[in-house]
Parts: structure tokens; C-alpha cells; sequence
């Protein structure tokens, strides 16, 4: 996984990959950027419409905050999660 010195904490990061209902796309990625380990959210042209960046102690961590939290919200469609296993420097 991403790991440094840096995000010791955060040992698990994943890309979560959203499918938002018609219209929904800017709600659905200011209601993700509010939970608590998304670091980020994005609104994106695409295949999917919101991108998330979510950070977690461990994979269980990661798989509950997508299930019960973001899939649980009323506009989203379906997820595609991306674990995060080593992180681009330049």
C-alpha cells in the first residue's frame, strides 16, 4: 500500500470511482467530501462522476466507509474502488 512516514496513520488509500444519478454529480461529491477519511472529492466528465480519495487504518476500514457510507447515499449509483499501492513521486 501507499506507505510512508507521511501517512503512517493512514495505511490503506484507495481512489473511489462514483456513478451518480442524472443531475446529481455536485451534490454527490460535496455529500462524499463531508465524510469523515475522504481527503478528497471531485466532480469529473466520464465514465463515472466523482472521483473520491479516502484514506483508512486497513482494508476492513476502507470497505466500511464505502459500503455504509458513500453506496448508502441516496444518489449514488455504483462504486468502483481502487486501492492505492504505491504512490508516483517526481
Amino acid at each position: 500500500m501507499a506507505h510512508t512516514s507521511e501517512n503512517a496513520d493512514k495505511a490503506v488509500q484507495a481512489f473511489v470511482l462514483v456513478e451518480a444519478k442524472a443531475g446529481k454529480a455536485l451534490t454527490v461529491s460535496r455529500q462524499i467530501a463531508k465524510i469523515k477519511g475522504v481527503s478528497a472529492s471531485y466532480a469529473v466528465t466520464g465514465p463515472f462522476d466523482v472521483i473520491a480519495h479516502a484514506e483508512a487504518p486497513d482494508f476492513k476500514s476502507i470497505a466500511q466507509l464505502v459500503v455504509a457510507k458513500i453506496q448508502a447515499l441516496a444518489n449514488v449509483g455504483r462504486t468502483l474502488t481502487c486501492l492505492i499501492v504505491e504512490q508516483g513521486r517526481r
